[in-house]
């Protein structure tokens, strides 16, 4: 396995290394000790995974507060996304910067978002699903959620037009609603495709 940062800390590429011959490929998707030693020294509860039908379906934006705050390892084994963190850390530098790439069952990528990022992705193919591990177990009480269209955020959504989104997605605040005491660093994240 190959390890990139990004431009978020916290955010990390994770590239699976493949083993191809005439009937395919093996890889490791998953070592608890390597995940532990290189990426994040945490543990994953509860394996999640969504089916999206139809391409330019929204997820998103998604986290949990505090004290069940999750991080995820996201993988897409059928289809593709373009998975977006946003960093929601108050005392972070890169406060509402957002960074996004392609996962998809071509290339093999994962990404881990630590703990105090919002989550989100848009399906690029049909019946793309996608899988997350995540180190906390959901909790309604703790949920919460940011527009996956706040200007203020600016994420540069692969498709253009008209979305599936779903109706509490589409209700969502902008982030400013939520932290008028913190602005919005407008610092350009270039996202990885």
């Amino acid at each position: 396995m190959r390890i990139e940062p990004t431009t978020l800390a916290g955010v990390v590429v994770i590239i699976p290394s493949r083993h191809s011959d005439d009937r395919g490929y093996f890889c490791e998707l998953f070592c608890e000790d390597f995940f532990r030693s290189q990426v994040a020294d945490v543990r994953f509860v509860q394996d999640n995974q969504s089916l999206c039908s139809r391409p330019a379906t929204v997820r998103g934006l998604h986290y949990q507060r505090s004290p069940v705050q999750q991080g995820k390892l996201v993988t897409v084994p059928r289809g593709a996304i373009f998975d977006v963190a946003v960093d929601l850390r108050t005392n972070s530098s890169t406060f509402g910067d957002w960074f996004g790439m392609v996962l998809s069952a071509e290339n093999g990528f994962q990404i881990w978002i630590s703990e105090g990022f919002a989550h989100g992705f848009m399906s690029l193919e049909p019946d793309t699903i996608t899988n997350y591990k995540v180190t906390a177990p959901y909790s309604a009480s703790h949920e919460g959620g940011i527009a996956w269209d706040d200007p203020d955020i600016g994420i540069r959504w692969p498709i253009a037009g008209p979305v599936i989104v779903s109706p509490k997605d589409a209700s969502q605040p902008r982030l400013k609603e939520m932290h008028a005491d913190a602005p919005v660093h407008h610092q350009e994240v270039a996202p990885c495709v």
